[in-house]
């Protein structure tokens, strides 16, 4: 139900709109989708979103921070209440990101290569060999220069990200030279790992899409 309200700001009345959202028992990327799909409805300046789980709190707040909205997060009963709230000056503008120039018309500008990584081990045959093949691929990717734009971590691959990984100092030397890592929060609470994860930003299916859209090259080890 939409709940409708008439404020006055400089010396005119404009409407603002308050939504609440139940996304319990949704799985990724749905909650961060249904959050999406509301704001862009209408003026809306207060949303508050139900969640049940940690990965999907810290997605939809995200979310709602880049969309320009001031978030606030409170548990009940096992349940994670995400706020967002917008001033009344900018609730009236949609924020987007600027528009990309296409790939093929960009013009002195390095590819950018989004390598994804959805495993613990590479190759078969070995896994105690498979481990150490990936360690030591992770630890050659800054030999790809700037032209390494995301790293994404999915199902198994998480794990490198975490707390007593032998990959943790290459990933986090690479996040301060400005790569960008991507962390499937779904993964991570699968295998209850998402308060150990120490590099990279949590993350949804949405987001992941969206940056292998974007992405000239895509590398895949799954």
């Amino acid at each position: 139900m939409l709940l409708l309200r008439l404020r006055t700001h400089s010396g005119s009345a404009l409407q603002m709109a308050e939504k609440k959202l139940d996304c319990r028992g949704l799985a990724c990327p749905h909650p961060v989708l249904k959050t999406k799909e509301t704001i862009e409805s209408g003026d809306i300046t207060q949303v508050n979103i139900l969640v049940d789980n940690a990965a999907a709190r810290e997605n939809v707040g995200r979310f709602l921070e880049r969309m320009g909205y001031t978030v606030t997060v409170s548990e009940h009963e096992g349940s994670f209440e995400v706020a967002g709230s917008k001033a009344l000056e900018t609730s009236a503008r949609e924020i987007t990101p600027e528009p990309e120039e296409p790939k093929q018309t960009r013009k002195n500008e390095e590819r950018k290569i989004a390598v994804l990584v959805g495993t613990e081990c590479m190759g078969s045959g070995d896994d105690t060999l498979g481990r150490k093949l990936l360690i030591n691929f992770v630890g050659t990717l800054k030999e790809m220069g700037s032209e390494l734009w995301r790293l994404i971590f999915l199902n198994g691959g998480v794990k490198l990200t975490v707390e007593g990984s032998e990959s943790l100092p290459i990933l986090q030397e690479l996040e301060k030279s400005g790569v960008y890592i991507l962390v499937c929060g779904t993964c991570l609470n699968h295998f209850e790992l998402l308060e150990k994860k120490k590099v990279g930003e949590t993350t949804n299916m949405l987001d992941i899409v969206t940056a292998l859209q974007l992405a000239d090259k895509v590398i895949s080890f799954t």
